[in-house]
């Protein structure tokens, strides 16, 4: 069963209270999103780190509920420094779409 949209928000927003999220649902079926997390929890960490935080708060949603999640995650001085934001407007290359594996 899909996960709607406000509730993986809530999830997240949950997880990371001061953070500065955005969710999209990339195919309008609620099984691929595309989240942007910018919070202050992850300066010093690696992404792989941040990444692994994010699917913690999900509780274990990636590959079940929510099959695929394309996930940017950024400290606030990071997104700051990225040219769409000093710009005001336009967007960055997204990230490509990870699947995710239902467990058998």
């Amino acid at each position: 069963m899909p996960i709607a949209q406000s509730e993986l928000e809530q999830r997240l927003r949950q997880a990371f209270p001061d953070a500065e999220i955005s969710i999209q649902d990339l195919a309008g079926d609620g099984d691929h999103y595309r989240a942007r997390i910018v919070s202050p929890v992850f300066k010093g960490l690696a992404r792989v780190r941040q990444h692994q935080l994010v699917y913690e708060a999900l509780k274990g949603s990636v590959g079940g509920e929510l099959h695929a999640l394309a996930l940017e995650t950024v400290t606030p001085s990071e997104a700051w420094a990225m040219p769409s934001a000093r710009a005001g407007s336009g967007s960055r290359t997204s990230k490509p779409l990870i699947p995710f594996s239902r467990a058998a």
